[in-house]
C-alpha cells in the first residue's frame, strides 16, 4: 500500500500533491486535506483534466481527534505535513494514535512566540520508535535538502569537515512591490529574529540582518547578491550531528526594496504577533499584514529568474584543503510551465515526496524521529534530479567572515 495524506493546500502543498502525482507507482492513491476544502477541490479538478484522480477532504490540523477520525478512514502509510508549523505536534499526536508515518518540513513553532526549535519534536523520539513510526523532520530544501547536501559531503567528498555556509538566494522578480515567496506570516517572523550562527561549540547572535557580504553564485542569472546571516532551523540539527564542524551559518539573499518594505512595516508595528484592540476586537497585525499582501501561490504566472540554494562546504580530503560548494538551481518559469509553481514553491513541495518516496521503499524505515543529515543520503541523492531537483558539485573559495 502506497496510499498518501497530504495536509496543506498552499502553494508548497500544492506543488507536493502534483509532483506525487507524477509516480502512481510510489504513490497509489494521494489524498489532499486542509481547512479550506474548496482549495483542495480547486486543485484535485485541475489535475482530474490530466486524468488524474485527488481525492479531498476538510480538516482543521489543530484538531488531534478530528485529524485521527480523518486517518482512521483513509489509512495513509504516511502523511505529509505542508500545514502551518504550529500544527506540526497536533498532526505528530494523531500519527501516533494511527500508526501512521510522518513527514514535514519546517520545525515546530508556538503560535505566540517568535521562536522555532525543535527541542519540542525531539521530545517524541521514543514514543516513535516504541511505536514502530519513523518521523522525518524538516524534509524541505532548507531545511531537508541542505542537510542531505551535508551528509553527502561528509560520505563522499571529505575526510574532515571543518565549515558549511547555507546559501539561499532568489534572482526572481515577480513585479510586485512587495510580496514574500513562502507563507507571509512564517517568512516575516524567521527574518526579523536576531541572526544566530554556531562557532566552536557556541552559538553566536547578532543584531537582524545587520551581517552581510557580496557572494558571486555559479550561475549567470543569479550573479553576485548581497547575502545576509540569518538564524534558520537546520543549523540547529546540523550543529549537533556533524562530526567535527567548526562553523555553521545560513545566508539568505534579499533586493533593497524587500528590506525597505520589511523596515517599514516593522517601524509601524505590522510585523508584531502581539495583538492590538482595534474597534473592540484583538487584532495580530502580522496575520492582517499576511492577509494583504499577495498569497504566495498566484506569484507564479509572473516570476521570472532562478534560484540558487546550496552548502559551501570546506574541510580536508585526502590530506589537502578542499572547499566545494553543492548546489540546485530551479528556474521559476520552468517550475510554472510543469506545476503551474514559482520556484520556492517547487523547491520547497518536492523534497517531502522524495523523502516520503524513501519511507514507502524502506530506504529510511527507521523508527524514530531523525532530521534529514541523519539518514543515508545516498537514496535521497539520487532521486533528487529523478523528481525535479537536479544537483552539482563545483570547487568554490570559501565564504570569509564579513
Amino acid at each position: 500500500m502506497s496510499k498518501v495524506l497530504i495536509v496543506g493546500a498552499g502553494g508548497v502543498g500544492s506543488v507536493t500533491v502534483r509532483k506525487c502525482a507524477q509516480f502512481p507507482e510510489v504513490f497509489s492513491e494521494i489524498w489532499l486535506a486542509s481547512r479550506t476544502k474548496s482549495r483542495c477541490d480547486a486543485i484535485a479538478a485541475d489535475l482530474a483534466i490530466e486524468g488524474k484522480v485527488i481525492h479531498t477532504a476538510e480538516l482543521d490540523a489543530d484538531d488531534v481527534p478530528a485529524t485521527v477520525k480523518l486517518l482512521e478512514r483513509i489509512q495513509p502509510r504516511v502523511l505529509l505535513n505542508l500545514a502551518l508549523p504550529y500544527q506540526d505536534l497536533t498532526l505528530m499526536e494523531a500519527c501516533l494514535a494511527t500508526g501512521v508515518h510522518y513527514v514535514d518540513t519546517a520545525n515546530y513553532e508556538p503560535r505566540d512566540v517568535a521562536k522555532f526549535e525543535y527541542k519540542w519534536q525531539w521530545a517524541y523520539r521514543e514514543r516513535f520508535e516504541k511505536a514502530g513510526l519513523t518521523a522525518l523532520l524538516g524534509c524541505g530544501f532548507d531545511p531537508g535538502v541542505t542537510n542531505a547536501f551535508c551528509a553527502h559531503a561528509v560520505k563522499h567528498l571529505f575526510d574532515e569537515i571543518r565549515t558549511v555556509d547555507i546559501l539561499d538566494a532568489n534572482a526572481g522578480d515577480h513585479g510586485r512591490p512587495f510580496a514574500t515567496n513562502f507563507n507571509p506570516e512564517i517568512n516575516i517572523r524567521e527574518i526579523t529574529q536576531r541572526g544566530r550562527y554556531w562557532e566552536r561549540g557556541e552559538w553566536k547572535e547578532t543584531d537582524p540582518l545587520s551581517l552581510h557580504m557580496p557572494y558571486a553564485f555559479p550561475d549567470a542569472q543569479v550573479a553576485t547578491r548581497e547575502i545576509y546571516l540569518l538564524f534558520h532551523e537546520e543549523l540547529e540539527s546540523l550543529a549537533l550531528n556533524l562530526p567535527g564542524l567548526e562553523r555553521i551559518r545560513f545566508w539568505m539573499t534579499f533586493s533593497q526594496n524587500y528590506l525597505t518594505h520589511l523596515r517599514v512595516l516593522e517601524n509601524v508595528g505590522m510585523t508584531s504577533i502581539e495583538p492590538v484592540i482595534y474597534q473592540g476586537t484583538p487584532v495580530i497585525p502580522i496575520e492582517f499584514l499576511k492577509a494583504l499582501l499577495p498569497d504566495p501561490a498566484s506569484l507564479g504566472p509572473d516570476t521570472k529568474g532562478k534560484t540558487c540554494i546550496g552548502c559551501l562546504v570546506t574541510g580536508v580530503r585526502n590530506g589537502q584543503e578542499s572547499s566545494q560548494f553543492i548546489y540546485n538551481i530551479c528556474d521559476h518559469e520552468a517550475c510554472y510551465r510543469e506545476l503551474k509553481s514559482q520556484a520556492i514553491s517547487y523547491t520547497a513541495g518536492v523534497p517531502p515526496v522524495v523523502g516520503a518516496k524513501q519511507l514507502l521503499t524502506g530506504a529510511w524505515l527507521r523508527p524514530g524521529v531523525w532530521n534529514i543529515e541523519q539518514m543515508d543520503p545516498d537514496p535521497f541523492m539520487n532521486d533528487l534530479g529523478l523528481f525535479g531537483l537536479p544537483w552539482q558539485v563545483v570547487e568554490a573559495s570559501p565564504l570569509m567572515a564579513p
